[in-house]
């Protein structure tokens, strides 16, 4: 927040309290006060004594009263004396100042601009003149992560990841519901996949470790330009939905390694019920006990070879076209047939998206 509206407020202040006033930063700086000589003053002390508490504070004289939670303390208004008085007009300052803050925060603050861009809140043609106006550089290179926090706990998932990315000018973590929070980091030029999934898998072991915390992180596309940013986020939205389909044992989504479960999920489930009735004479794919389905699993992690798949399953290779064949007669799909192989791969994720989203009549 600007430092000169604070000085104009405590100016104001100056003709009806007379009394020393002054706001420290988070630093430890006094960026404004009542007598201006003092500005620039180092007042680290007193974040180190209020900073455990976060209560009202009293030191040599003056009364100190914090603004923020305990995982930010951002700014402390101090006030001349040590008294009821003092401590009052803390405490009405405090109410002030945060109201103001919070105000010119929603008008100038980079973080909200973005929320309203990733959330389609601002009119494409006025981003560009508002970055301008926040000083903003519109052609660097981001990454959008959306992280799903599988609980609450009494530490808030905005404040773990504040935690985590505390870099304001280059990265921006926003809030975008009770336990989904979203990072727009900025990368590198030609940064690659990998290097986006290592930034993941910090977040994922960071949060089990450190707060206890299980988290699903969906990451979109690199976006190149600022009006790139709501693209990106709805990609990482996506991989976080189709995960939760298709991959439900990963902890790790990312939007370019999706395939066919993209295409799968943005179909009509209607549409997805027809393709099932043509492929599969009623009632075969419910047929199929748990066994098989198994065996048709290992089956394309194999890559459709019978020795391969018959050597990780553990049984004889003629016992898996035995099983294979009884397939055919079931289905009327031949899996040793790579398109009859695609056409199955391909329904079997039609029902599992079916099963997760059922059809409404």
């Amino acid at each position: 927040m600007s430092n000169r509206l604070f000085q104009s407020v405590i100016h104001q202040m100056k003709e009806a309290i007379d009394r020393v006033l002054g706001i420290i930063d988070e630093n430890g700086t006094l960026v404004a006060c009542s007598e201006l000589v003092r500005i620039g003053e180092d007042k680290t002390n007193i974040l180190e004594g209020i900073a455990y508490s976060m209560e009202t504070y009293t030191n040599e004289g003056y009364t100190y009263r914090p603004i923020g939670t305990h995982a930010k303390l951002e700014y402390v208004i101090m006030v001349e004396g040590d008294d009821k008085t003092a401590y009052e007009i803390a405490s009405v300052l405090a109410v002030s100042l945060n109201n103001i803050k919070t105000l010119y925060d929603e008008k100038y603050d980079k973080s909200s601009f973005i929320k309203n861009i990733i959330l389609d809140n601002i009119l494409p043609s006025d981003i560009y003149i508002k970055a301008k106006e926040l000083r903003f550089n519109s052609d660097i290179p981001r990454a959008v992560f959306f992280i799903r926090f599988a609980e609450l706990s009494d530490v808030m998932p905005y404040d773990i990841m504040q935690n985590m990315f505390p870099e304001k000018n280059k990265d921006y973590v926003i809030s975008v519901g009770e336990n989904d929070i979203v990072l727009v980091k900025e990368v590198k030029p030609n940064c690659d996949s990998r290097e986006l999934e290592k930034v993941a898998n910090s977040i994922v072991d960071t949060t089990s470790t450190e707060f206890f915390q299980k988290v699903i992180v969906g990451i979109g596309t690199i976006a190149e330009n600022i009006k790139d940013l709501a693209r990106s986020f709805k990609e990482a939205q996506v991989a976080i939905e189709v995960g939760k389909v298709f991959d439900t044992e990963k902890r790790i989504i990312n939007y370019e390694n999706l395939g066919i479960g993209r295409l799968v999920y943005q179909l009509p489930t209607t549409l997805c019920e027809m393709f099932l009735q043509e492929v599969f004479k009623k009632g075969s794919l419910e047929s199929l006990d748990h066994e098989t389905l198994m065996t048709i699993q290992a089956f394309f992690e194999n890559n459709l070879n019978v020795s391969e798949t018959s050597r990780k399953l553990f049984v004889h290779r003629n016992t898996l076209v035995y099983r294979l064949e009884k397939i055919r007669k079931l289905t009327g799909l031949d899996l040793r047939e790579f398109e009859h192989a695609i056409t199955f791969k391909v329904a079997l994720m039609v029902k599992k998206y079916l099963t997760s989203k059922p059809v409404k009549y």
